[in-house]
């Protein structure tokens, strides 16, 4: 991160640097002694869950301003579907089915890419959880067109490390899914779901709500693979009972290849005008 100070105070670095050799005694030794912003355990306190929400914003929020990522072309998706080459390990014959979404979001993240360099590689940069299956996909194929994409990742209770194909000063780890979901939708110009489980179902479903409640601008949103959602959620039966509106179907669009998403993104109505911000950001 740049050093961008416009004043001659001595830097905290140098006092944290300067802590580590001061004289060994019962005084420094003590847990107070410690200077705050480099003590860990205090850092974890219950007390410091306000800090610790606004560190998870601003140090995404500060490198991606810095890198000049404009907007982005978020792509949620299932982290256990298999690229085509490894389908025959899949646990279910519908998950390696389901590996031609691998492919179709590697596709489409490689369009993107591609256009998005063409146009100077500030806008419509790809973002995705950072994991495996279909975010791999999508970081890979921002790779091959010579791209950058970021990688938003989560601790989780299992052991788990960031895709091959997150450009590595892009790649972000989240204790707060809340906080990484604002990342995920704070610069989206469009967002894809592809077939996933209940993450992709929880992020799609809170980013229609934002869309549906005004509380987030109307973005390209499409949803890979008309067979799988029209299976997984009865739309028909939520608009037939009332629970949401007719009006609201026409929030998101099925697709099932890349070539169908690009041409849905650019013919959608009132593209350009602005992005997915979320209000009071």
């Amino acid at each position: 991160m740049k050093d961008d100070r416009r004043h001659p105070l001595r830097h905290s670095s140098q006092d944290r640097e300067a802590a580590t050799q001061i004289p060994d005694t019962p005084q420094t030794r003590a847990p107070s002694y410690a200077l705050a912003f480099a003590d860990e355990d205090f850092l974890c306190r219950e007390e410091l869950r306000p800090v610790r929400l606004q560190l998870e914003l601003l140090k995404p929020e500060m490198l991606m301003n810095e890198a000049e990522i404009n907007s982005t072309v978020v792509m949620f998706g299932g982290a256990r579907i298999p690229s085509p080459a490894n389908k025959d390990e899949a646990r279910t014959q519908t998950l390696a089915d389901l590996s031609v979404f691998y492919t179709e979001a590697q596709n489409f993240a490689r369009i993107m890419t591609e256009r998005s360099l063409k146009a100077g590689g500030t806008e419509d940069v790809i973002v995705t959880g950072g994991g495996p299956g279909v975010m791999e996909a999508g970081n890979r194929g921002a790779e091959e067109a010579g791209g950058k994409s970021i990688g938003l990742n989560i601790v989780l209770p299992h052991e788990q490390a960031p895709n091959e194909y997150v450009t590595p000063e892009l790649c972000f780890n989240f204790h707060y899914f809340a906080i990484r979901k604002m990342h995920f939708l704070m610069r989206a110009s469009a967002v894809c779901v592809f077939p996933g489980g209940f993450g992709t179902l929880d992020e799609m479903f809170e980013a229609l709500t934002l869309i549906q409640t005004g509380r987030m601008a109307r973005v390209p949103f499409l949803l890979f693979g008309r067979e799988f959602w029209e299976k997984i959620v009865n739309w028909e039966a939520l608009s037939d009972a009332g629970t949401i509106s007719a009006d609201d179907l026409d929030l998101f669009r099925f697709v099932d290849t890349a070539e169908e998403a690009v041409a849905a993104i650019d013919a959608w109505e009132g593209k350009g005008e602005k992005r997915g911000v979320i209000p009071g950001r």
